[in-house]
């Protein structure tokens, strides 16, 4: 009699612990993070970062999930239905893109600082050790029997700023958008292969072997000489580059029916606060804590950079009029074929 209780007593307890373990489980919230292609090691260490900030002022769980793809590419599978709380793309025309579709506030820019975009990267070169065609610049890029790897700026925001950086230094160098528009023809006749985003066009260049020189940005270049081999690569910063500033937004849609637009954007703001602008430097990337980025000088030192809408144009006009279809990347990259 005395063991029945005994057993009946545990199996109280067994069942009331499943009760309060499913109970915690449920009460743990979910939100997915749609960004692009190269920010994946970033958002591994910032997201926990954050889940253990949130319990520690709110008491509550959270779990930030991730999608990555070319920056392009993931803006458009938000607008066709893909439930993410937030995006963190790599290029404003992507989210002016969200926006005309209705999933995101068409004032996005104002909601966060810094027209909401958490930190800055630039475009450079990796190479192979030792520089064996002795890249240093642009110039070097668009050379007789030069291989460069660059992603297709069709679908990701990555080779979108590389064909950029290209056009304003040739428009600082050779004075004129016709003159600019013949040197980045040259320099994508020596493009083998377009990948669809940034990661794709690292493999290509780190693990099939193709090309001279890989143009990526910053933070990817400095993971892949830091992570793949380092007695295999070397980065190379070129004279003069471009100024991405990604940007985030609060998919409103998708927060207001899931009940997480507060948690979306606390999740948002904390990408400004030191500790996320730390992990953001550490990665390679610029944050915007002046100090914390002299700081990190060492890691990520001082590049002369433009700024798109103050060297080429407004982001409208420029997705427009070089990577709508039949525009100026359409046409280069024809002749080149």
């Amino acid at each position: 009699m005395v063991l029945g209780r005994v057993v009946s007593w545990f199996g109280f307890i067994a069942a009331f612990l499943f009760i309060i373990s499913i109970s915690a489980f449920a009460d743990t919230t979910t939100i997915l993070n749609a960004s692009y292609d190269v920010s994946r090691e970033l958002y591994k260490e910032i997201n926990p970062a954050f889940a253990a900030d949130w319990k520690k002022t709110s008491g509550a769980d959270v779990e930030v999930k991730q999608a990555h793809g070319g920056s392009t590419k993931q803006a458009q599978a938000v607008s066709e239905g893909l439930e993410a709380d937030v995006v963190t793309l790599n290029q404003a025309t992507d989210l002016d893109f969200l926006a005309k579709s209705g999933v995101i506030a068409k004032d996005w820019r104002s909601k966060f600082p810094n027209d909401a975009s958490p930190y800055t990267t630039t475009t450079v070169f990796l190479v192979r050790k030792g520089n064996p065609k002795g890249i240093k610049d642009w110039d070097d890029l668009v050379k007789s029997g030069i291989s460069v790897v660059i992603p297709n700026p069709k679908t990701s925001g990555n080779g979108r700023y590389s064909y950029l950086a290209a056009w304003g230094y040739a428009l600082d160098k050779l004075g004129s958008d016709e003159k600019a528009r013949d040197f980045v023809a040259k320099l994508f006749a020596n493009v083998p292969v377009f990948d669809g985003g940034g990661r794709g066009a690292t493999t290509t260049f780190t693990q099939r072997d193709i090309g001279d020189a890989l143009v990526t940005f910053e933070n990817e270049a400095a993971q892949i000489k830091a992570e793949l081999a380092d007695s295999n690569f070397e980065v190379v910063y070129p004279s003069e580059s471009i100024e991405a500033a990604p940007p985030v937004a609060v998919v409103d849609v998708v927060a207001t029916k899931r009940n997480t637009s507060s948690l979306a954007k606390e999740y948002l703001d904390f990408l400004y606060s030191d500790a996320a602008q730390r992990i953001i430097a550490k990665h390679h990337l610029r944050p915007r804590n002046a100090t914390i980025l002299a700081e990190s000088s060492a890691n990520l030192p001082p590049i002369k950079t433009f700024n798109v809408e103050q060297k080429i144009g407004k982001w409208p006009d420029v997705q427009k009029t070089h990577f709508a279809d039949g525009g100026v990347y359409d046409q280069i990259t024809t002749k080149t074929k």
